[in-house]
Formats: structure tokens, sequence, C-alpha cells
């Protein structure tokens, strides 16, 4: 009996040593063969379901069962929701021991077609003479066989097997291991990562590709700062949030939020939340690109955004600029390191916004307690950091957890987003 869900998304089967079975969902009867032997558990291979879950649903990728982009598409989207509420909602008891007064609507949109970022493999498969695109096979490191993916955001969901086709005809076909992809509102850009020169051939066929599919092609030869469009008049970038009349623009390898509707969401969330006037002065760490900052600057004082990537720090001036947007100053900064002689620090902050990446704020915590801001809004991509530094907010700094919830950034996948709002 599979007792319940990793979380990567495999089912867990106890009696003896754990087995991780991918595929299998709680409340199941199983057959399984333990594969790869570890020594608190093994991973399995599901060989048959004796009894199926009645949220098991038929996943409408037909390479699920061997591509690793998706791990839940045989669970119905509620149970998904329920799965991630009961992941964050663990989190918090074991590891901040608190619950919040009261609970937030999960924040979700569409379950397909929703990935405007994306990081795609490349291999050429010299006894099968042909090139593979997509996302890892499950538990391996090789690219998977697909022929099209229904979480790609269109048109690059239909464009895997034509991007096979293309780099199999290519002469650099073994090398060119990676393309990533940005769709933004206004145009579609796949940076392709080359290890060796195109050909005058390579470049024409590239050059048809484009035409033929309406996307703009992009070659990187080495670091970020290679990055070259491949015609003339590199396209600009734009993805939109309606809700505060913001137009951001972005470069293809930039950070932005993979989910477009959810983020619309989130930052109108957000908002929302931190509840800002005219006599508010709003602190946004790990800005980034301002996604946060100048939506909450149509209504705040001021807004202070801080970001450790100079590019993002950059852009997010240029995007302040180009919204008419005179209230929000942007800094470039390791939010790591030493912070004590930041300048930004000198002001007084009523609210505090912080999206820190996986390994979550914990340097940060002293610096953000010293503030006392009346409203503090964490967005975390993993609960357990988030957990734990909700813990010494609570614990050692006085702060109150007053709402929580999940956000489904990333449908099928196990996972997990969320959301906290402190309050002092």
């Amino acid at each position: 009996m599979v007792a319940a869900l990793s979380h990567e998304g495999a089912g867990v089967i106890h009696g003896g040593k754990a087995a991780f079975v991918a595929g299998a969902l709680p409340g199941e009867t199983v057959r399984f063969r333990r594969q790869r032997l570890h020594r608190q558990y093994d991973e399995a291979l599901l060989e048959e379901i004796v009894s199926a879950s009645p949220e098991r649903v038929t996943p409408r990728c037909a390479h699920f069962d061997i591509c690793g982009g998706c791990a839940l598409q045989h669970l119905d989207s509620p149970a998904q929701l329920r799965l991630k509420q009961a992941q964050l909602r663990d989190n918090l008891e074991r590891l901040a021991h608190v619950l919040p007064e009261r609970w937030l609507p999960p924040i979700s949109g569409p379950s397909f077609g929703y990935r405007r970022r994306a990081r795609l493999g490349v291999k050429y498969v010299e006894r099968r003479a042909r090139a593979v695109v997509g996302f890892r096979e499950r538990s391996s490191n090789l690219v998977a066989a697909i022929e099209r993916c229904e979480v790609l955001a269109a048109p690059v969901d239909g464009l895997i097997s034509p991007l096979c086709a293309l780099i199999t005809s290519l002469s650099i076909r073994a090398r060119l291991p990676q393309i990533e992809v940005a769709v933004a509102d206004n145009a579609v850009a796949l940076v392709m990562r080359v290890l060796d020169a195109p050909s005058a051939q390579d470049l024409e066929k590239l050059r048809e590709f484009e035409l033929q599919h309406a996307v703009r092609l992009f070659l990187q030869t080495g670091g970020i700062d290679t990055v070259r469009s491949l015609m003339p008049n590199e396209p600009t970038l734009k993805y939109a949030l309606p809700e505060s009349q913001i137009e951001l623009e972005f470069l293809p390898t930039d950070f932005i939020q993979v989910n477009a509707a959810v983020n619309r969401q989130l930052v109108a969330t957000a908002v929302k939340l931190l509840e800002v006037d005219a006599n508010s002065r709003v602190l946004d760490l790990y800005c980034g690109l301002g996604n946060f900052s100048l939506a909450l600057a149509r209504t705040a004082g001021q807004v202070v955004g801080v970001e450790g990537d100079t590019g993002l720090v950059e852009r997010a001036r240029a995007n302040a600029q180009r919204n008419a947007i005179a209230n929000a100053e942007f800094y470039s900064a390791d939010l790591t390191a030493d912070l004590r002689a930041a300048a930004w620090l000198e002001h007084a902050y009523t609210h505090v916004l912080i999206d820190p990446p996986r390994a979550g704020a914990r340097e940060l915590l002293p610096t953000l307690a010293r503030l006392t801001p009346s409203r503090l809004l964490y967005v975390s991509c993993h609960p357990a950091t988030l957990a734990r530094d909700i813990d010494l907010l609570v614990r050692e700094h006085d702060f109150k957890l007053s709402a929580a919830g999940v956000v489904d950034m990333f449908p099928h996948t196990a996972h997990v987003e969320c959301v906290a709002l402190l309050t002092h």
C-alpha cells in the first residue's frame, strides 16, 4: 500500500526499507521492483497497479512515463493542490512550530501550456543518427526522446520535433547541448548554446527555421554576455502586469516567473496583502526586473528594490523609467554578505517583500528584524527553508504568522511555491 508521496512526487511504500515508486499514488496497492538501492531507501519501478486511486487520471502527455519534466500528470489537478497545501502545512508544523492565523486560497492557473521559461537538453544520438530535445529522463541525465511537450507555452510546445530535425541537419549537431526557451507576450526566443561556430550552411538553416516558425534564435558561445541574436534588430521581449498597468522588458536569459497567469495573480496578491498606501516605504529584496517593485510603486509612497544581479538591476531601473514610475529606485548588492554599510539600509521601511532563492534568507533575518516592518511578505520556492526562516522570525524576532498559502507555479510537478505574511 502506498502511504504518501515524496517531495519529488514518487509513491512512498513502508515496510522494511522504504521504497520510492514513481507513478504510484497514495492509497494504491501496487507491485514494484527495487532498482536503485540506497542506504535509507530504494528507488523502485512500478510494475502493476493492483488497486487504483480514485484521484488517478490518464496523463495527457504521451511521454509522461519517461520524461522527468513532470511528476504528477497522473494525479488530478485538485488533488495536486491539496498535496501541495498539505506539504506546506507539514513543513510549518514540523519546522516552524506554528500555523498561520488564516490560510490563503491557492493561487493557480492553466495546468498545461504554461511554461514560458525552460531549459531543454539537447543530445545527438549517434546510433540513431538523430538529435533529441527535451527535459531529462526520470532519475537520469539522459535527454528524454519526446515529440512535443504539453506544459511548454505555445508555440514551443509543438516545436520539439522540428527542433530535433533542425539540429540533426546541422554540422554542429553534436556540439549543441542546450536550448533556453523564453516566451514573451510579443515574441518567442530560443537561445542555443553552441560549443562550435555554426557553418554558413548551418546559419542559413537556422534563419529558415526562424522564418518558418515565427521565433527568434539566439546563439550563446560562452557566458551570458556572449548571447547574440541570429538576425539583426534583436527583439525586445516583454510581459505585462495589466492589473498594475505595467509592462516589463527582459532579455532571453533573464529570470522571470515561469507561469505568466500565476505570476499576475501572485503580484496582485502581494499588493493586496501588504496593504501599502502613499505613506508606505517598501523594501523589495531579490527584486529581479522589478516584478513586484513596480506594481507596489503604483500605490506606495516609495519602493526600494535590491538584487544581486547587476544586469537585472539595470533592467529594473529601465523598466521603472519606461513605465513612468519615479518613486522606485534599485540597488545591486550581495544579500548574503554583511550589509551594515549598505546605503539603502539607512532608511526606515514600513513594509518588506522578500523572494529569495531555494536556500532561503537566514543571513538576512536579523536585518529584517531591525527594520521592524509592520508587514513582511515572504515569497518562497521551497517550503522547508520558508518554515525554517519563519521559525526564527516568530521565535526570535517577535513576528506573527498572519497568513500563508501555496502558489501553483509548476502544475504537474512536485515543486511547491508559497507565500507567507508576517506582521508585528
